[in-house]
């Protein structure tokens, strides 16, 4: 430094901040504190997530599979209860275990939900009424008057579904003639005629075949009591419905079955003899090995009363078994009381367990992850079932849902099992490999020709028959959908056929069904935000770029419908009134792993709804590692059945989490 003639040093003066500078720090602590909050979310993410693995490991079964609780709604308890009536097996002890479950899901109103938090359905509430009645409460107690008063309401017994009039009709509390018919020489259509058996999806179909030998038998076991209070005019228990038009459909499929009725009373004998004994051999050869039908309820209570009603013996081992069966849906609950599984899903659960556990870091040789691809492994399906009618040359390969479902491999399991199986360092990898390109084939071969998939059938997409009067108890063909479309679409890059024609033909159908508002629609999972989850990990395996304008639409969608508190919810309700509820409903653990698996793959890892979504779920989990989900997420029937899978609030925050932290498909992990 130089003096100068004052004395002072020739040091320049502090320079004053210039505007860019003050933008710089700005910029600068602004990046310090997206840090020091990526920091504090991973942080808590992975605390989290090792929770949820501990919690998730405890839950394997020693025989390698995981298995949560499936909770529909108090039909199939209801329904439980109606045949044992109708057989004479009513056992005292588990009716009131029975009872105990139906009480407590009544809403305050006095009816019964299809779904927690939902209104009152009128079908569900009459079978929930009677079961009670059965059980010996009495019609004056006040939530037996309040439920049977809403009944009356909404029209009463007259304005019931179908299938609740045919358990009602069975005790002679509604006439067989105002009951929609379906006569069991349905079997003898040809598959390509309109209106054949295989037009009607797979659940369909099981239900519809003993239940024609049911409608030509019309059975009627005498009522233990009347149910005068649940008709509007105890008089005329049974009003005329109003014929449609005979231009439109409806008016067209209601004289069709006028005509069904009067071709009941001169009906040839020995032909409608005939078609029952081949209806009761097409139920029989698919009753599965441990007395099911198709792994699911319905069907099998319907098989056994079909099969009764033509002389089989309660004891004849068809019945034994299928009886016995119906025993293994239900649950004990801690308080004694009874719930039925409209079906149990251990193959789904099982690899989507593993899946969550691999993304959420578990070394992929470890034990536990080998035991469950050996039990996966040993559940591959190696024989045709109903598939195999529009695929007769399609070797087998798939996978089901349940313990026991030979018959009805499906779609979307199969994607996910090799999507599992994948993620884990076997032992025999030739093995893995082997039943992976079985599964691929089969996936392949399964696929609709308009590009897409279904759940079990290829083409299952004819509109006849949800016109049927018989048919109102939910969807009953399996259209192709995005959320399966998108699981054999990521399934098909993962095993290295991206470039595969028909694998881009499914990225075309899914960007094809894109709605306007940027979501898609959830066949199989609760709705807009399961569909969309579903579909941008699928496009980033294959490439889509994260620029894409469906994938940004997709975002915006996403970011447009968190709720305040950080998570993601959707309600049922978002079936019949998509403006109100697409994307809203109160947060869910899956929905939120949905939205965020979503995100996750279209590049927003550091986006502030992944970090809030995160957050959300750390915040929200148990101190045992689980989350509470009392909502239903899961879809049988859009809006007509659905299903709270117990596993859900498990599996898919861990995926989340773990995609979040590590990586995943199309992902890169924290830090890079």
């Amino acid at each position: 430094m130089t003096a100068t003639t004052d004395g002072s040093t020739g040091a320049l003066p502090p320079r004053a901040p210039s505007a860019s500078d003050a933008t710089a720090e700005k910029k600068a602590a602004s990046a310090r504190t997206r840090n020091a909050l990526r920091e504090d979310t991973a942080d808590a993410a992975r605390r989290a997530s090792a929770r949820a693995t501990d919690h998730l490991l405890s839950l394997q079964d020693p025989a390698g599979w995981w298995k949560g609780d499936l909770e529909t709604n108090v039909t199939m308890d209801a329904e439980d209860l109606l045949l044992r009536q109708f057989l004479g097996l009513q056992d005292p002890e588990l009716t009131q275990a029975a009872a105990r479950y139906i009480r407590g899901e009544q809403c305050p109103d006095g009816t019964w939900a299809t779904f927690y938090g939902g209104p009152g359905e009128l079908s569900t509430t009459i079978e929930a009424y009677v079961a009670l009645r059965l059980a010996g409460d009495a019609p004056d107690a006040p939530h037996m008057a309040k439920a049977s008063a809403w009944v009356r309401e909404q029209g009463g017994i007259a304005a019931a579904r179908v299938f609740t009039r045919i358990w009602l009709a069975l005790f002679g509390w509604w006439k067989w003639d105002d009951l929609p018919q379906l006569p069991p020489e349905l079997l003898y259509f040809p598959k390509w005629f309109p209106l054949n058996i295989y037009d009607f999806g797979c659940w369909a179909r099981q239900t519809i075949v003993p239940l024609t030998i049911v409608s030509a038998k019309r059975p009627v076991r005498p009522a233990p009591f009347a149910l005068d209070e649940l008709h509007t005019d105890p008089r005329r228990p049974n009003p005329p419905r109003p014929l449609a038009p005979a231009a439109s459909w409806d008016g067209v499929f209601q004289r069709l079955d006028k005509a069904l009725h009067l071709y009941h009373k001169v009906a040839f004998r020995r032909l409608r003899r005939a078609a029952m004994r081949s209806a009761a051999r097409w139920i029989i050869e698919r009753q599965e090995n441990d007395g099911c039908w198709g792994g699911i309820q319905p069907p099998a209570v319907y098989s056994v009363i079909a099969l009764h009603l033509l002389g089989y013996d309660l004891d004849h081992p068809v019945l034994r078994t299928g009886l016995a069966s119906l025993d293994r849906f239900a649950v004990r609950r801690a308080d004694g009381a009874r719930m039925i599984e409209a079906c149990q899903s251990p193959v789904w659960d099982t690899c989507l367990a593993t899946i969550a556990l691999a993304d959420a870091g578990v070394p992929a040789d470890h034990p536990q992850l080998v035991q469950a691809a050996e039990w996966m492994l040993a559940e591959q399906i190696d024989r045709p079932g109903d598939w195999s009618v529009r695929r007769p040359q399609l070797p087998s390969g798939g996978w089901a849902f349940e313990f026991e479902n030979d018959n009805y491999p499906d779609i979307d399991d199969t994607a996910e099992v090799v999507l599992a199986l994948r993620r884990v360092k076997h032992p025999d990898p030739q093995r893995v490999e082997a039943a992976v390109r079985r599964a691929v084939r089969w996936n392949l071969g399964m696929q609709s020709k308009d590009g897409g998939w279904g759940a079990f059938d290829v083409d299952n997409t004819s509109p006849l028959p949800n016109r049927l009067p018989f048919c109102d108890f939910g969807e009953v063909i399996d259209l192709p959908s995005a959320d399966v479309t998108a699981h054999v679409v990521e399934m098909l890059a993962d095993v290295g056929r991206t470039h595969d024609p028909r694998t881009r033909r499914g990225v075309a159908w899914l960007l094809a069904e894109q709605d306007p508002c940027g979501a898609w629609f959830g066949r199989w999972g609760t709705n807009y935000v399961y569909g969309t989850g579903s579909v941008l990990p699928a496009l980033a395996a294959v490439g889509i770029p994260r620029s894409h304008p469906a994938v940004r639409r997709a975002v915006r969608w996403l970011e447009g419908v968190q709720n305040d508190d950080g998570g993601w919810g959707e309600d049922q309700r978002s079936y019949q009134d998509k403006e109100r509820w697409a994307g809203r409903g109160a947060s869910t653990a899956s929905q939120t792993a949905w939205a965020l698996m979503a995100l996750l793959a279209a590049g927003e890892r550091d986006g502030e709804a992944v970090r809030r979504g995160v957050r959300w779920l750390a915040a929200t989990q148990r101190e045992d590692g689980s989350w509470d989900e009392p909502y239903f997420t899961g879809t049988g029937f859009p809006w007509d059945f659905s299903i709270n899978y117990h596993l859900y609030r498990q599996v898919f925050p861990l995926t989340a989490l773990g995609r979040y932290l590590n990586g995943g498909p199309a992902v890169a992990p924290v830090g890079a």
